[in-house]
């Protein structure tokens, strides 16, 4: 339980380091891409969402086993960005340094995995009854 603990108390500090700035720091993206004052309800609607999540994975640290159903939905939220990444990228309509922002999230899928998977077996058996 210690590695599941680890892997998610450690991705919800680091999502809220990362995030966070970037609230404050809106203007940055609006040099390579649309500014998000173009359309401000889906950037900070995404900043909320994603610092939301940053929380969840931090409940699931707080007791692993207790939260372990949590661990699907993780693994799908990591999945939810991965995918589209790579389907794009793979298309030609995002270049390599906008699909590399994928690898993080990548990383901590694999990660969230091998958590729910070691966690299975760190799970109370109920006795069976007679």
């Amino acid at each position: 339980m210690k590695f599941a603990r680890f892997v998610f108390i450690g991705a919800g500090v680091w999502g809220v380091v990362v995030l966070t700035p970037l609230i404050f720091l809106v203007d940055i993206s609006g040099r390579y891409y649309l500014p998000p004052t173009s359309y401000p309800q889906f950037f900070y609607g995404f900043m909320g969402v994603a610092l939301a999540w940053q929380l969840v994975f931090l409940v699931i640290g707080s007791d692993p086993l207790r939260f372990r159903p949590l661990m699907i939905a993780a693994i799908v939220e990591k999945a939810g960005f991965i995918i589209p990444a790579s389907v794009l990228y793979a298309r030609g309509r995002i270049t390599a340094q906008d699909a590399s922002a994928a690898i993080p999230d990548a990383i901590l899928g694999v990660l969230f995995v091998l958590a729910f998977l070691r966690s299975a077996s760190a799970r109370p058996r109920t006795p069976s009854r007679p």
